[in-house]
């Protein structure tokens, strides 16, 4: 009974004096709690002019760092070590940082894109030998759709730093329709049946206006470049009317294409 009496007041003891450290501990807990809440908002907010899954994904971020803190925090305050604590998730997440470098790479490369914005959902792009319309930017990929149907899944960390050729960003794209004529074609006449056919094009842009000129001397005649400029999203559909429509407008004229000399045989003795 003695024993028991002795351990009942070193309890009560153990109680009183751990209750005050206990009592903190969760005080702060819950207004800590609050308080990260509060700053979630905040950080929400500060970031309006990001990408909405940028933001999001950002904002989580700040919310769990700073609950790990807090919790780290109040198991100090009622007297747990937290040395080896910290010092285990330190190693934890060097070692996930090593096992996912590739994964990383493309989670910055992510954040730069949605931050500078290069190219937006929408935009006809060129890059790493690939051509596509920007159909989502993801925090770890990018997907681009091609004029064939297909999607292309590109690494935002490859994306971040490779040469990216964006088609779309001044809102409008050259159409260049080549074809070869013969060397005695007057370029005036020319010139006078072509262009108004470029412009009375309803989908060719009048500012700039079209053109066209020599770009090379080949074998009998010379190739002329037909330029117009048009919408990204118009181009493959203006590319294809005006090459069928310029083709006819030279054979109604009789511009026929270059007549190549053929090499003289020599006769054997």
């Amino acid at each position: 009974m003695e024993r028991l009496s002795t351990y009942s007041e070193q309890l009560q003891a153990l109680v009183l004096l751990c209750l005050p450290r206990v009592a903190m501990a969760v005080l702060v807990l819950v207004v800590g709690w609050w308080v990260i809440r509060q700053v979630s908002r905040l950080a929400s907010r500060a970031m309006a002019g990001l990408d909405v899954s940028l933001r999001g994904f950002l904002t989580s971020m700040v919310s769990v760092v700073l609950k790990v803190l807090l919790l780290i925090s109040v198991a100090g305050m009622v007297g747990l070590q937290t040395t080896s604590f910290v010092a285990v998730l330190g190693a934890a997440g060097l070692a996930v940082g090593l096992a996912l470098q590739g994964t990383l790479a493309n989670f910055a490369g992510g954040v730069l894109i949605l931050m500078f914005k290069p190219f937006e959902p929408g935009d006809l792009v060129v890059t790493q030998g690939q051509t596509g319309v920007v159909k989502a930017i993801h925090i770890f990929n990018t997907i681009l759709t091609t004029p064939q149907g297909d999607t292309i899944i590109l690494p935002n960390g490859a994306l971040s730093n490779s040469i990216l050729v964006n088609k779309t960003a001044e809102k409008q794209v050259l159409v260049e329709v080549l074809l070869d004529v013969e060397g005695q074609t007057n370029l005036t006449e020319l010139r006078a049946l072509a262009l108004p056919l470029l412009a009375g094009h309803p989908q060719v842009l009048l500012n700039p206006a079209p053109s066209l000129g020599i770009v090379a001397l080949v074998p009998g005649g010379m190739s002329i470049a037909f330029r117009a400029y048009t919408l990204p999203q118009d181009n493959a559909a203006v590319y294809g009317t005006l090459i069928e429509q310029l083709q006819g407008v030279l054979q109604q004229h009789h511009i026929g294409a270059p007549v190549k000399k053929q090499k003289k045989e020599k006769k054997s003795a």
